[in-house]
């Protein structure tokens, strides 16, 4: 069994086009969260997300651009991420808002105690994995032996063993399509992320995306160049901040 794992697409229908055109063949799609937000195609998006199938974790956006939100949360949001949100609850049509608001919390299991999926950390949507105490954490707090969260919009990882926690990072070359394969151990406890389908944060502009092999015991971290210009374009259209065109290009 081979799982496409994406998570953070955030409307943007050119990148998640692209990953599934080019993605090395997979047998069932796990959907790390945050499908809406920042971008200018919602529903085509969510539309998109439908029709794969398999499983859709519930991101925080997904949350707060149906309306679902925390009390003072929109304070907390950034100007970019508030104007966001708001434009796409507006944007929304009725059966995605619905679609999205009674997507399940993480963790969701899709191979039993073998892995887990989350969008933030085991235990919070909103919560971001970056430091090696947050992975400590994660593996006191969920018993799976893979752990699979997006939020953080970064390919990172963290193998558990014996020895301790070891930090897990891919080396790519530039602008091209490019893979980085990890061997998995048995012995071992793992924690992924897939990075940004719809907006890296890591520098690296292309759309990130990863594949998890059961048989064969393996996660392959991907990137792929796509027509990030036309993304541009279509937020520039849609009367959103120009800051949200920009950061596609940077991969900030």
């Amino acid at each position: 069994m081979r799982a496409l794992v994406i998570s953070d697409l955030h409307s943007n229908l050119q990148a998640i086009e692209w990953v599934l055109e080019t993605a090395p063949k997979y047998d069932v799609v796990w959907n790390l969260g945050d499908t809406v937000g920042y971008g200018a195609n919602p529903n085509e998006v969510v539309n998109l997300a439908r029709k794969l199938g398999g499983i859709v974790v519930r991101g925080n956006h997904d949350r707060i651009c149906t309306g679902n939100f925390k009390l003072g949360e929109y304070r907390d949001l950034s100007q970019l991420a508030l104007f966001a949100a708001n434009w796409t609850q507006k944007i929304l049509s009725a059966e995605n808002t619905k679609w999205l608001s009674h997507l399940p919390r993480g963790p969701v299991r899709p191979l039993g105690r073998k892995v887990a999926c989350v969008h933030g950390s085991p235990w919070n949507e909103d919560e971001y994995m970056i430091f090696k105490e947050d992975a400590w954490a994660a593996f006191m707090m969920c018993r799976a032996r893979i752990i699979l969260c997006g939020h953080t919009h970064r390919q990172v990882g963290w193998v558990k063993n014996r020895r301790g926690l070891t930090l897990l990072k891919p080396v790519f070359e530039p602008d091209c399509a490019d893979q980085f394969i990890i061997q998995l151990q048995k012995s071992n406890r793992y924690l992924f992320n897939p990075g940004s389908v719809g907006q890296p944060r890591d520098g690296d502009w292309r759309a990130s995306f990863a594949i998890y092999d059961d048989a064969e015991l393996s996660w392959t971290w991907c990137r792929a160049p796509y027509d990030f210009r036309a993304a541009q374009r279509g937020i520039r259209r849609a009367g959103l901040p120009r800051g949200l065109a920009t950061r596609l290009r940077d991969g900030s």
